[in-house]
């Protein structure tokens, strides 16, 4: 009789990971058929963002550039002056000292975990199991008074202080309208190391026949998208690190 149980145990806990697993392809199957379908995202070969972050009773132009391949930047707008808060071509990333307002290459350890990225765009969950990584569905959730789909994210490791650490994010998807609403991953230095980032989505609108989000908030801040430009041509030179550095 103990025999007859495990097996009927080890059944019901095998035919409930395939569920699982089976749940989360169908949840992003869905979602991805919301915004637009998998052929179009695929096709995308950048996007340029221009929005508005309101910070410490400021409004921050921010202008944000994806392409294929990691070649990304951020650019903000403080009182007239233009600064490249974060760029990389793929390979060196770097960031403004805003003390010193020169460009600094990130250290080899921040550097290569930025570079696991790359194949992220133009959505992590995109194709997840040919980049390595694990998608579960783990349960439905209440974010922000809407009933949600948690699915938990698991990238390739990262190395903080010379010790791989798992790479995890929590996706949670209104369940009314196949869309994600909240994402959230654990901070893993600094001050505010073992605290929760949180990040919220709303107001999705179409451009081009794909659906983004255009209301967002991220560090705190209240982010307003004005624009979406899909497929942009940006110069080479903006991702680059400056030659006078």
């Amino acid at each position: 009789m103990k025999t007859i149980k495990f097996f009927i145990i080890t059944c019901l806990s095998v035919i409930t990971t395939q569920s699982f697993a089976q749940n989360a392809d169908e949840i992003l199957a869905k979602y991805f058929n919301t915004i637009g379908g998998v052929e179009k995202i695929r096709a995308l070969k950048g996007i340029k963002m221009n929005m508005v972050a309101k910070q410490q009773g400021m409004d921050i132009p921010v202008e944000v550039v994806e392409l294929k391949g990691g070649k990304t930047y951020v650019k903000i707008n403080i009182q007239g002056k233009e600064m490249t808060q974060m760029a990389s071509d793929g390979n060196t990333i770097w960031t403004t000292n805003f003390m010193t307002m020169k460009a600094e290459k990130m250290d080899s350890e921040s550097t290569e975990n930025q570079k696991l990225s790359n194949q992220d765009y133009p959505d992590e969950l995109l194709d997840y199991k040919s980049k390595g990584y694990k998608v579960e569905y783990i349960g439905k959730e209440t974010k922000d008074g809407a009933e949600c789909f948690k699915l938990k994210l698991t990238k390739k490791p990262v190395t903080i202080s010379g010790v791989k650490t798992d790479d995890i994010i929590y996706y949670f998807f209104d369940t009314e309208n196949n869309l994600p609403i909240v994402k959230e991953t654990e901070i893993k230095e600094g001050p505010m190391k073992g605290q929760k980032s949180i990040s919220k989505m709303s107001d999705y609108q179409e451009v081009d026949g794909i659906y983004f989000p255009f209301s967002l908030n991220m560090f705190g801040s209240d982010i307003k998208v004005n624009k979406i430009t899909l497929n942009p041509t940006v110069d080479d030179k903006a991702f680059a690190f400056p030659a006078s550095n």
